[in-house]
């Protein structure tokens, strides 16, 4: 940090495995992944190019080596790994994701339905090429799953191999885990958390007040995810309570 100040929370350090920023680039330019990684490097930790974008971004490894130059671990979103699969192109998506050296992999089925057996089968199998993250939650706002199934399914595919459970929330934070208002909700987040250990867990919360939530409920070090470019800097200050929202949660009452 630039200067002293007391009463700041201690944040895990890099290399991270709790308290991780996963960031969505949904079309950074080459000059701009620079740009952002010289500004927010240090605050982030995973890189998602977002739901399809890799398959039109233009000069795709020279953006690749980018982040692999900083080390930055990046994967394809999971939608795009819905895309193969539903094309009965899986060995393909393996395949391309090695040519790209991509080291981290989503499964996913909010656009498809997989059966779930099924799905932790491809978690089981990418294990042994990359570092699997897995969805839980469905990108169709008309499709509740109550708690018991997530806290089911997010068990299941971590015994399957997955790293960590990521809570759908999409890239607007309107669905899975929140309200179609971008509300939380709360009941759900609280009983999965009373069966599932919070630093497995990336709640995907590209709103501020989603991821106040999260800091009040869970702490500085809690993981999220479809964090945007631009706001890595705010989320940190707010992790670490030098912002508004969260000014008064680390200091001393007396």
């Amino acid at each position: 940090m630039n200067y002293r100040l007391t009463q700041i929370p201690e944040r895990t350090q890099q290399p991270r495995t709790a308290g991780l920023t996963m960031v969505m680039d949904k079309g950074l330019s080459i000059n701009q992944a620079k740009d952002f990684l010289s500004v927010a490097g240090p605050h982030v930790d995973i890189v998602k190019l977002g739901f399809g974008t890799s398959f039109v971004t233009p000069n795709l490894r020279e953006k690749l080596a980018v982040y692999a130059e900083a080390n930055m671990p990046v994967y394809f979103g999971g939608t795009l790994f819905e895309a193969f699969l539903i094309r009965n192109q899986f060995d393909d998506y393996v395949e391309v994701c090695k040519d790209y050296g991509v080291s981290y992999i989503e499964v996913s089925d909010g656009s498809i339905t997989i059966p779930h057996a099924e799905k932790c089968g491809y978690i089981e199998k990418l294990t042994q090429h990359a570092t699997v993250l897995s969805e839980v939650g469905s990108k169709d706002a008309a499709h509740i799953i109550p708690p018991y199934k997530w806290i089911e399914l997010m068990r299941a595919e971590l015994e399957a191999g997955s790293s960590y459970v990521i809570a759908e929330a999409r890239e607007a934070g309107n669905v899975g885990i929140y309200r179609g208002s971008g509300e939380v909700r709360e009941g759900l987040v609280q009983e999965i958390l009373t069966q599932i250990p919070a630093e497995k867990i990336i709640w995907e919360a590209p709103q501020k007040a989603q991821q106040l939530y999260f800091l009040e409920l869970i702490g500085c070090n809690v993981n999220l995810g479809n964090i945007a470019p631009n706001e890595v800097l705010p989320l940190e200050a707010m992790r670490i309570g030098l912002r508004g929202d969260t000014f008064h949660l680390y200091l001393d009452k007396a």
